[in-house]
């Protein structure tokens, strides 16, 4: 079987044969690539539309999207909660500081005490209690900023002291 169109070509005929089959066999398994990538596709959009249909799917996103914008306005409210929360914190009195000791050389047991109690700003009082023979005297101590316009005892300036850096020692630890 001669053909005159296979000698006018210039070369043998199986080389373009095998050529052919070469792409052939290329093409297959191309084919064969996109077929399996088709059936995974295939069965992740099949899991994914299990009983649904457009409506529905429209639906769920749609209640999705109400549930996104409910956390939200949830989460709007809650910052500003926090907000108010540090702001009524910050004039909260979170620094305490107490120092007991004998007020007299007759009454022992320290049963007096100078207690400190300050807010964020070092704002808050100093509350001394003398005990004495015949009996307790409580006298408070206003503190505005760290500072206290009556003059304070030691016990007291121990109190105030130990308030504040028991509270940077404890923020600074955690």
């Amino acid at each position: 079987m001669q053909s005159s169109i296979l000698n006018n070509l210039g070369f043998d005929p199986g080389i373009l044969i095998i050529i052919v089959l070469v792409f052939l066999v290329f093409i297959l398994l191309y084919l064969s690539s996109v077929s399996i990538k088709m059936s995974r596709f295939m069965k992740r959009y099949k899991i994914f539309m299990r009983g649904k249909d457009g409506v529905s799917l429209e639906r769920a996103f749609e209640s999705n999207f109400i549930e996104v914008d409910r956390i939200g306005e949830q989460n709007k409210i809650q910052a500003q909660e926090i907000a108010r929360l540090r702001e009524q914190m910050s004039r909260t009195p979170v620094k305490t500081g107490i120092v007991k000791y004998d007020a007299f050389p007759d009454v022992g047991g320290r049963m007096s005490f100078a207690l400190a109690m300050l807010d964020m700003n070092n704002t808050g009082f100093v509350m001394n209690a003398i005990h004495s023979k015949e009996g307790c005297y409580t006298y408070i101590k206003e503190i505005v900023k760290g500072e206290s316009y009556i003059v304070l005892g030691q016990e007291e300036k121990d109190a105030l002291r130990q308030a504040v850096i028991s509270y940077e020692n404890q923020n600074s630890d955690g």
